[in-house]
């Protein structure tokens, strides 16, 4: 558990607090819907999908929010430039909670760049992500669109340790952040696989202390790509496992935390709630205190 020298940033994304010293504001909990192979998609090209089920999904994930504390946003996989306008003007008709547009593609990019733009949700939209593939033509369409967080993917393909994590965001893609008009960046350390959970993680405490911004990761990553794992765990131990990895990165200082498909939420809010409760309280010894009484050290005991 770990205090910060470095002043850290804090970001109001569509009423939601999130970054700051840990132990001051819960950690945010990112699921994705629509994702390629989500059971409900009946057409992913054209955004054709279960509207009770995924409504269902939605609703339990705001209901294990308010009990832990820990705000949920969506992770919106776009997959198809049409299914845009479907996925969007659905997720904007059952809940208020901030989203992530997921993009495959530059194209798919411009048209939900445009799209949340058009329909005045900016201020509610993360792009996801600004990374060293952005394309050039995206980046005036995300600064006329007027959405202003974005995650930044600090993937250093030539150096994946912590220090190129880091380099990769001094050298240029924080500037290009900056053009695209993000004014609230968000910084995702990259999980890439099973033992980059570790660098990644390690890395969420080396970003905040040089930088200030709110920083996180998917742990999921490591778990769905541990092929041992998947082979010879039972569901519930691998389920276990999984809750392992989301824990970890919020002990090392996640702001925000991508824990995959939707239906994990069942197990990473109580695993996170518990992450943040226990960090808020032996950091309320050394000064530190939560900025909220919406705080799981307030809400699970």
């Amino acid at each position: 558990m770990f205090i910060f020298k470095k002043e850290q940033k804090t970001f109001d994304i569509g009423g939601v607090k999130i970054g700051g010293q840990p132990g001051e504001f819960p950690t945010v909990l990112i699921g994705s819907i629509f994702y390629a192979g989500h059971k409900i998609v009946k057409n992913e090209e054209k955004g054709i999908f279960d509207k009770n089920a995924a409504e269902e999904l939605i609703k339990r994930m705001e209901e294990l929010s308010e009990r832990t504390g820990n705000p949920g946003f969506l992770d919106i996989e776009i997959l198809h430039p049409q299914a845009v306008e479907n996925y969007i003007d659905f997720i904007s008709s059952v809940t208020d909670v901030p989203f992530l547009i997921e993009v495959p593609s530059a194209e798919v990019g411009i048209e939900a760049a445009r799209y949340v733009s058009e329909v005045g949700l900016a201020e509610q939209a993360i792009y996801n992500t600004i990374s060293p593939d952005t394309k050039e033509e995206e980046i005036p369409v995300i600064k006329e669109s007027g959405i202003k967080a974005a995650i930044i993917l600090a993937f250093n393909q030539a150096d994946l340790s912590p220090k190129g994590r880091t380099s990769i965001l001094r050298g240029g893609l924080l500037d290009v952040a900056e053009r695209a008009g993000i004014e609230k960046p968000l910084i995702d350390t990259t999980v890439l696989d099973t033992l980059s959970l570790g660098p990644a993680s390690k890395s969420i405490c080396i970003v905040k202390e040089e930088f200030g911004f709110p920083t996180g990761c998917g742990p999921i990553n490591a778990i769905e790509t541990w092929k041992i794992g998947k082979k010879e765990l039972d569901s519930s131990a691998f389920k276990a496992c999984g809750a392992c990895a989301d824990f970890m990165t919020v002990i090392f200082g996640a702001d925000f935390v991508l824990y995959g498909p939707i239906e994990n939420a069942e197990y990473a809010f109580p695993t996170c709630a518990l992450a943040d409760a226990m960090t808020a309280y032996t950091l309320r010894r050394e000064g530190i205190k939560p900025k909220t009484r919406d705080h799981p050290l307030y809400k699970i005991f």
